[in-house]
C-alpha cells in the first residue's frame, strides 16, 4: 500500500502528470486549465511557470492568461480562507504553541498591503507560506483579498509573456533567449524581495 501511495505522490508532483490530466479533461472546457492552476496553490511543489506555459500553449495567450489567473487566485483564496475561517477560529490555541507559526505571525505583523502586493506579484515567492501566514494573522481579510486579486493579475501577466515567448521559441529558436531572459529577470527580482523581507 505504501509503495502505491509513494508512486502516486511522486507522479502528481510531475508536470507530465498534469499535462496528461489537462488533455484528458479538455472536454470540460475552461474548468480543466483553471483547476490545473488552482491545484498549484494546494500542492506548492508544482511549478507555476510550467503550468502557465501549458495553459497558454493549449488555449492561446489571452485565454491561457485568464484561466491561469482565475485558477491561481482561487487556489490562494481557498487556502487563505481555510486558515482564516477554520484553522484560526477553531484550532488556533493548538497552533499557537508552534514556534514556526508564531514566527510566521510575527513576520506578518511587520508587513502592510504594499509589501503584500509586491510579494504576491513575484512568481517565485512561496505563495503557500503567504496564504497560510496571512490567513492565521489579524491582517484585514478584505484588504488581503483585494491585494491578492490585483497582485496575481500582475504576476500572471509576467508569466504569460514568458509562456508565450517560450511557445514561439519552438518554431523560432531565437525567442528562446528572450524567454530565458524574462524568466531570469523574474527570478532575480523575486529573490531580491524575498531576501529583503526575510522569506
Amino acid at each position: 500500500m505504501s509503495e502505491t501511495l509513494r508512486f502516486w505522490l511522486e507522479r502528481i508532483m510531475t508536470v507530465e502528470f498534469w499535462v496528461e490530466a489537462l488533455s484528458a479533461f479538455k472536454d470540460l472546457g475552461p474548468l480543466a486549465p483553471i483547476c490545473l492552476a488552482l491545484v498549484e496553490s494546494l500542492i506548492p511543489a508544482l511549478p507555476l511557470v510550467a503550468i502557465v506555459t501549458i495553459n497558454i500553449s493549449a488555449h492561446g495567450a489571452i485565454l491561457g492568461f485568464l484561466y491561469s489567473w482565475i485558477g491561481t487566485t482561487l487556489g490562494s483564496l481557498i487556502v487563505f480562507l481555510f486558515f482564516r475561517r477554520i484553522v484560526k477560529h477553531r484550532l488556533m490555541p493548538w497552533f499557537s504553541r508552534s514556534a514556526s507559526i508564531q514566527k510566521a505571525l510575527d513576520w506578518v505583523a511587520g508587513r502592510n498591503a504594499a509589501v503584500l502586493f509586491i510579494l504576491v506579484a513575484m512568481p517565485f515567492t512561496p505563495s503557500s507560506f503567504i496564504n497560510i501566514a496571512f490567513g492565521l494573522s489579524d491582517f484585514e481579510e478584505s484588504k488581503f483579498i483585494k491585494t491578492l486579486f490585483a497582485a496575481k493579475l500582475i504576476m500572471m501577466f509576467g508569466l504569460s509573456v514568458f509562456g508565450k515567448t517560450l511557445s514561439i521559441s519552438f518554431t523560432r529558436p531565437v525567442y528562446l533567449i528572450l524567454a530565458v531572459g524574462i524568466l531570469a529577470v523574474l527570478y532575480c527580482v523575486s529573490v531580491h524581495f524575498r531576501k529583503k523581507h526575510g522569506l
